[in-house]
């Protein structure tokens, strides 16, 4: 059924699908599923020319026997008036809100390995994922350590990178010395704000290149070629922007976890 989980023939046919050259919109079309689904299911098992259906089926078992020993206990964070959460891993918004655990899990791995398919740092990835998928949109760095199990230098260092990318900022936690990290709704026009900026840079180098390697030149024309189109593509995105800004809020209110 559309909702459920893949079967094992579902994957026999998106591997089959694969192998003709298809795309994930075309497969799911032919297994009654949104592309979304066939994409996450083929960017967590090996991506487009390592996905294998046996393989899939067998890492989804594995991540299903592995669940109930990965939850770990909820650690209260005194201090920071935040509270604590035991989120089963990469943070799920909360419990005894109507969300499957479980679910949630599945959908914040898939969405991660989408991040790091685009170029993000893993662990960047896994912060930005632990942020995105809680009602608050904010951690402490004492949280997000709980909540992913690894260090604090890693933490910091994937925090500094995405503060660097401006998908993130931080403030004061209420009631206490301690920052909390924190993404809204503008994270991705931020992103995307940075990435205009420095395709503006890379445009004006590339005007350079071609001065200079002389644009009569197969190699100059190809630096002009690429300024041309960084410049449309930075035009293009402010202009989406700009819409975007113009866009009413249509959004539910934040609540704290």
């Amino acid at each position: 059924m559309p909702g459920g989980r893949l079967t094992s023939e579902e994957r026999g046919s998106i591997a089959r699908g694969l192998a003709e050259g298809l795309g994930y919109a075309e497969i799911g079309r032919r297994l009654g599923r949104p592309a979304s689904t066939v994409m996450r299911e083929v960017v967590r098992n090996g991506g487009p020319d390592g996905y294998g259906a046996d393989r899939a089926e067998e890492a989804t078992r594995d991540r299903a026997r592995r669940r109930p020993q990965d939850r770990p206990a909820p650690v209260a964070d005194g201090g920071d008036g935040g509270g604590g959460h035991g989120d089963g891993g990469d943070g799920d918004g909360g419990h005894g809100d109507g969300r499957d655990p479980g679910a949630v899990r599945d959908f914040t791995d898939s969405f991660t390995e989408l991040l790091v398919q685009q170029g993000l740092p893993r662990m960047a990835a896994r912060v930005l994922m632990c942020l995105y998928v809680t009602d608050s949109g904010a951690l402490t760095a004492a949280e997000l350590v709980q909540r992913l199990r690894v260090s604090p230098a890693s933490v910091s260092h994937a925090v500094a990178f995405l503060e660097q990318q401006g998908m993130l900022s931080r403030q004061r936690a209420r009631g206490g010395r301690r920052e909390r990290y924190v993404i809204d709704d503008a994270v991705w026009l931020r992103s995307t704000l940075a990435a205009v900026r420095m395709n503006d840079v890379l445009a004006g180098e590339s005007r350079r290149g071609a001065e200079i390697l002389g644009a009569d030149t197969p190699a100059g024309a190809r630096f002009g070629s690429s300024a041309e189109f960084l410049l449309l593509m930075s035009r293009t995105l402010l202009q989406v922007m700009e819409e975007w800004r113009r866009r009413p809020p249509a959004r539910p209110e934040r609540r704290d976890d």
